[in-house]
């Protein structure tokens, strides 16, 4: 009880010192720059805590105090070298202690250490955000300070390649009740030439609602081929069962899906088919044709969904008769919801899912001119989605009604999957 009283006051003690510490020191330094600039006390105290720490590493594996005897005559100091360590307050110039044996390894700031902790994480969060290796150099200057190289950059983002392939390669639950697959197109370099590549990626909604995307691939060219890589790899990883597919209009897609999974139903996209639909549309149109595009995915049943797309037809096909024609050609995959009640329906084709994760995606791609290769491509997106992915906390809308539903509908399949 004496030790615990004693470490209290002890530490009582040491709070009190340093609020008396503080108090003094804003007495003597009264401006911000005095304080906290590139040659204020904060950095000048910092680098001599880190000095005397340093020397006080080195006592320790001697064994004995700075001018004392050496009780061990094969070794001892032997001078210092000189090091530049950056950091979030800029660059510290440490003297590093050394013995004569080279047999002294420094742990508070390692051999090959040249930043702080914390710093690498720094440089990612601004590459996350989808920021230039020049301006993520001007953004540490302006900050910090700090003159990075872009190998420097280039070396630090590139340990996130790692955590790509570990992601990618993660297993994966044995249901997923509804998965979204989705595309992006970049910029890639490749042979002295920019060109168009599409990343595709799966984003899958689990038992509890709760959003995870299962993966990225990019390619050129799309088809059965390609597709069927992606999905023998998604079973591969552990998942077993889609309930519902909720596609672009992916080639090769559904030809792929009843090869893998040949009991899922494919629904095409409702958010990407509006989307397409008012491509070439006038913008004073606009408003009134996606009101009337709402009267044909919202209708309460397939019927009623048909009256409406003919209603939209006799309207606007004078102007736009390309509407109506794709609607009716992808109609065979765009009516499966039709089949679930109006809660169920807007958990299927929700834009939240996916919008978001895009809209977050399409801002951290939009500055880059070009991608020096698919790898730079896959480290910015895996970074940004683990950015947006944060935010992920609460289920869909209407999950509960669309999961009552599945365990319904899809009840032997459900079964296997819920413990």
């Amino acid at each position: 009880m004496s030790d615990i009283k004693f470490g209290v006051q002890a530490m009582a003690m040491k709070v009190d010192y340093l609020d008396e510490l503080a108090k003094d020191l804003v007495k003597q330094y009264k401006t911000k720059d005095a304080l906290f600039g590139d040659k204020g006390v904060f950095k000048e105290l910092q680098k001599r805590l880190l000095q005397a720490a340093l020397d006080g590493e080195l006592t320790e594996h001697l064994g004995y105090e700075k001018h004392e005897r050496s009780p061990l005559k094969d070794n001892a100091r032997n001078g210092y070298s000189s090091k530049t360590v950056k950091g979030s307050e800029g660059e510290l110039e440490l003297r590093i202690p050394r013995d004569r044996e080279g047999t002294f390894e420094p742990q508070i700031v390692t051999k090959r250490q040249t930043r702080f902790d914390g710093f690498d994480d720094k440089i990612i969060a601004l590459y996350a955000r989808g920021l230039s290796v020049e301006d993520i150099q001007q953004q540490l200057l302006e900050l910090y300070g700090v003159e990075v190289s872009s190998s420097l950059i280039s070396n630090v983002t590139a340990s996130v390649i790692d955590d790509v392939k570990a992601w990618q390669s993660r297993p994966l639950d044995a249901l997923y009740p509804i998965v979204y697959l989705d595309c992006l197109v970049v910029k890639v370099k490749e042979d002295k030439r920019i060109i168009n590549k599409s990343v595709y990626l799966a984003l899958g909604v689990n038992l509890e609602g709760q959003k995870e995307l299962l993966g990225m691939w990019i390619s050129q060219n799309e088809g059965a081929k390609f597709w069927l890589s992606v999905l023998t790899e998604l079973k591969n990883r552990g998942l077993e069962d889609i309930f519902i597919a909720s596609v672009d209009g992916l080639t090769g897609f559904p030809e792929a899906i009843a090869s893998v999974y040949p009991r899922t139903k494919v629904q095409l996209c409702i958010v990407h088919m509006v989307r397409n639909s008012l491509k070439y549309v006038s913008y004073k149109d606009r408003k009134v044709i996606v009101e009337d595009l709402k009267k044909i995915y919202r209708a309460k049943t397939l019927e009623e969904a048909e009256l409406a797309l003919s209603e939209f037809s006799n309207k606007w096909d004078t102007r736009y008769p390309s509407i109506s024609q794709s609607w009716l050609k992808n109609w065979e995959n765009l009516t499966p919801f039709f089949a679930y009640p109006a809660d169920v329906r807007r958990a299927i084709y929700t834009t939240n899912a996916i919008e978001s994760m895009n809209m977050t995606l399409r801002k951290v791609i939009k500055n880059k001119r070009a991608f020096p290769n698919d790898e730079a491509v896959f480290k910015l997106l895996y970074l940004a989605i683990n950015n947006v992915s944060k935010k992920w906390t609460m289920p869909i809308r209407n999950w509960n009604d669309a999961m009552n539903w599945f365990m319904i509908e899809f009840s032997d399949r459900v079964v296997t999957h819920i413990k």
